[in-house]
């Protein structure tokens, strides 16, 4: 149950050809990419290279990240699940489900039947749940490719106008520019639409702010022209926080997406009551800190008091301390195992902890 590494260096440009340098960045990690169990969100600038000590550092985030149990799947002839908790998007009061699901290192796969099945089944019980935000990225290696070649597999891709093909589900499909330049900028993204396969994507982010003037001026032409349905911009470090929020203040974004978790509160102080203020729509990353809350619960069971607000697993007591929060619209936990998603998706299902349980539930995290 991975989110990111830890390893991304904070400081780096963005290259032109972002997937050849970040597959250096990560370091060809397929081989233990097929030992993880995954739970990613969105992370930060890429470096040139890893080193040794940065990717050790990576493996035990990846290893801390194998412990935490999903909650146990529903028996034959079960009750059909209750629907999705949905928040609205403030600037066009659309309702999308409060889960979406991250595709950090998850889906960045080979074309292999056996490297793809999981991530299929993943799609199909996600969208089978009522899901549908997905957030990607070109820093994401073949991520995007990965979700546009199952989603056509699935019948769901769309072209430049209309629903998408074929069934009631609608994917809202995210991802993000990162890059520098007007040119190179609109390449990027024009590659992510034809990777998704979709004529026009639902929501373009300005990844961890890089360019943000140039790219977010090449993002309203796009939109005005209706191939983007919404735009906005995100970063995974709290050290942002001030420049989001004088975004958010500023620029008439849809989304701002960015790091918020029971272990890191610092959002609610200033930037979260300010995309409430904006009506601007927030997307949570980073919800299990890199997999750092669940080491830190390994072998403790849930609070008898988390049964109050139907919480069964510590994916759910997590997302749920999140969900709870009035500005959050969706929440991006990651996987590419089937049964980690339906575990997150339970999360916005049942009630939410009030005011008082969520004090609660940062007292409990600070007492571990």
């Amino acid at each position: 149950m991975l989110e990111h590494g830890r390893w991304a260096q904070r400081r780096a440009s963005p290259p032109a050809a972002t997937m050849g340098r970040r597959r250096a960045a990560a370091g060809d990690h397929h081989a233990a990419g097929a030992m993880m169990t995954s739970r990613f969100s969105d992370k930060g600038t890429p470096s040139a290279r890893l080193s040794r000590a940065e990717f050790m550092r990576w493996l035990g985030v990846a290893a801390a990240a194998l412990i935490a149990p999903a909650a146990p799947a529903a028996p034959a002839g079960a009750p059909r699940a209750a629907p999705l908790l949905t928040r609205r998007i403030p600037r066009s009061g659309e309702a999308i489900p409060a889960v979406g699901l991250g595709t950090w290192l998850g889906f960045d796969a080979g074309s292999g039947a056996a490297e793809r099945a999981p991530l299929a089944e993943v799609l199909r019980r996600f969208f089978a749940a009522g899901g549908r935000l997905i957030d990607s990225s070109p820093m994401y290696g073949r991520a995007e490719t990965v979700v546009g070649d199952l989603l056509a597999e699935l019948g769901l891709t769309r072209p430049a106008s209309g629903a998408a093909g074929g069934g009631a589900v609608e994917p809202f499909l995210a991802t993000k520019v990162w890059t520098t330049g007007r040119e190179e900028g609109r390449r990027q993204m024009a590659a992510s639409l034809q990777a998704l396969r979709t004529g026009r994507l639902d929501l373009m982010q300005v990844h961890n702010l890089v360019d943000w003037r140039t790219q977010l001026a090449t993002m309203r032409e796009w939109q005005g022209q209706g191939r983007l349905r919404h735009i906005g911009v995100t970063h995974y470090l709290p050290s942002a926080f001030g420049d989001l929020e004088r975004l958010v203040r500023t620029e008439r974004l849809d989304f701002v997406q960015l790091p918020y978790s029971l272990a890191l509160t610092g959002a609610e102080q200033r930037l979260l009551p300010a995309a409430a203020a904006e009506g601007v729509a927030v997307i949570v990353n980073r919800p299990f800190e890199g997999g750092d809350l669940f080491r830190a619960v390994r072998g403790k069971p849930l609070p008898p008091w988390a049964e109050a607000f139907e919480c069964r697993s510590w994916a759910q007591f997590f997302l749920k301390y999140i969900l709870a929060h009035p500005a959050v619209t969706c929440v991006i936990p990651g996987t590419a195992k089937p049964q980690h998603i339906d575990d997150d998706l339970a999360a916005a299902r049942g009630p939410l902890p009030d005011e008082a349980t969520r004090r609660r539930m940062v007292a409990f995290w600070r007492e571990l």
